[in-house]
């Protein structure tokens, strides 16, 4: 703290103890403390997509707007997602008031300091910390959730799992010769590898500029925290898939996904919330885990930067362990993670939850529906409800530990371990 700070600090305790003398002499109370809270802030798998219950979200303007239908516009406000069943609400948080759900689906770095509506395919919404700042003057900000870093300028984690889905989709339903376009033109038949999902030039501009958002939230507190407590804890992403699927799924009708067009076997995945290549798995994972690399580094800079600061990295790769889709043969019964679910045009509300016996020409069309109303299918291969109750128990642990960095980890029994 610098000299200016304590100079302040104690002016204005000084000051406090003053108010209080005369209030206690006079026989009139003093001013309560605010209410304390917790707050969610970032992007989709912190404001609780693919949990359902979503409230509605007051765009820019200040309006609260409810679902506006299947075919609105997506950069409509309540298409953050904000879910009553999200990890914030799911956590047991001692002596936390009131809890305020600010995160947006497809949330970017630079949305924290700057309207989402700023940049292109952002939605309606004012830049979280503003929204922030409103929730500061009426509550002490005790704990902040952030979740950060798998949307940026460079990647978003939509567009890498549209990518390896509709890889895999288009191989299972089309020869290599056949010339069908999804929206945008034709779809890549093989395999995604690493170099699909981000280039090392992309990892190092990603963190970059979450590093820099973080750093303007901790400003951001430092103004608006009356009391300068507060833990911020940076989690990062857990991958819905398993490293590989359940042996039922490699194959069918004796073809497995190395050949050219395996309908049933697309089918079958796709049924199960799967719909990818075996050999997509691992680079999808090393992903995840540069992800984590990302946010723990984002951490270590800035606590360094920042020293006086309570940051915790929560490490949540290993909270779905066992409860990946296709991790076992009922999939997606009993997963913790929503499958990929999309709906045929004109959208209405009704998921598609089988591919089989359709033709390439109505796969065509289902997919496409996805690429022109992205809310149709935006949940997909995010946290459910019971996901988001294991990160609720994550988020319990980190908000509680002694430690800077933490690891949540699910046992084969199902219980949930924080250290």
């Amino acid at each position: 703290m610098s000299r200016f700070r304590r100079a302040a600090l104690a002016a204005a305790l000084a000051v406090a103890t003053a108010t209080l003398s005369t209030a206690v002499g006079s026989g009139t109370p003093a001013s309560a403390a605010p209410p304390t809270a917790a707050v969610a802030l970032g992007d989709s798998f912190i404001s609780g997509e693919g949990a359902g219950a979503y409230a509605a979200v007051a765009d820019a303007g200040g309006v609260a707007r409810g679902f506006p239908g299947w075919t609105a516009p997506n950069d409509n406000a309540f298409f953050c997602h904000r879910s009553a069943n999200a990890s914030l609400h799911r956590a047991n948080l001692p002596g936390i008031q009131d809890r305020f759900n600010l995160a947006c689906s497809g949330g970017q770095p630079q949305d924290l300091a700057t309207a989402s509506s700023a940049r292109a395919g952002g939605r309606q919404v004012a830049a979280q910390l503003d929204q922030l700042r409103a929730v500061g003057r009426t509550h002490d900000i005790d704990l902040v959730l952030l979740g950060l870093g798998s949307n940026n300028s460079s990647f978003t984690f939509g567009s890498v799992a549209e990518k390896c889905a509709n890889r895999f989709i288009a191989d299972a339903w089309t020869g290599w010769w056949e010339f069908w376009a999804y929206l945008g033109g034709p779809v890549e038949q093989k395999p995604c590898t690493d170099a699909d999902l981000a280039t090392a030039a992309q990892w190092s501009a990603a963190t970059a500029e979450t590093t820099s958002a973080v750093r303007q939230l901790l400003t951001t507190l430092r103004e608006i925290d009356a009391d300068g407590r507060h833990r911020i804890v940076l989690q990062d992403y857990t991958n819905p898939l398993p490293l590989d699927l359940a042996p039922g799924f490699h194959e069918e009708d004796s073809r497995d996904d190395t050949r050219d067009k395996f309908r049933a076997l697309g089918a079958e995945r796709y049924a199960a919330g799967c719909p990818i290549h075996r050999a997509s798995l691992l680079p999808g994972h090393r992903f995840s885990q540069g992800l984590g690399t990302l946010v723990r580094s984002t951490r270590d800079t800035l606590a360094a930067e920042f020293p006086g600061a309570e940051l915790v990295y929560l490490n949540v790769q290993r909270a779905f362990d066992g409860a990946r889709l296709c991790e076992s043969a009922a999939s997606p019964a009993g997963s913790l993670a929503t499958p990929i679910r999309l709906q045929d045009s004109p959208p209405n509300g009704a998921f598609v939850t089988s591919l089989a016996g359709k033709d390439k020409i109505a796969i065509q069309r289902i997919a496409n529906t996805c690429v022109s109303y992205f809310q149709t299918c935006q949940e997909s291969w995010h946290p459910n409800a019971s996901g988001h109750q294991v990160l609720g128990q994550c988020l319990t642990g980190a908000a509680t530990t002694g430690a800077r960095s933490v690891a949540c980890v699910r046992a084969p029994d199902g219980s949930v371990a924080v250290s």
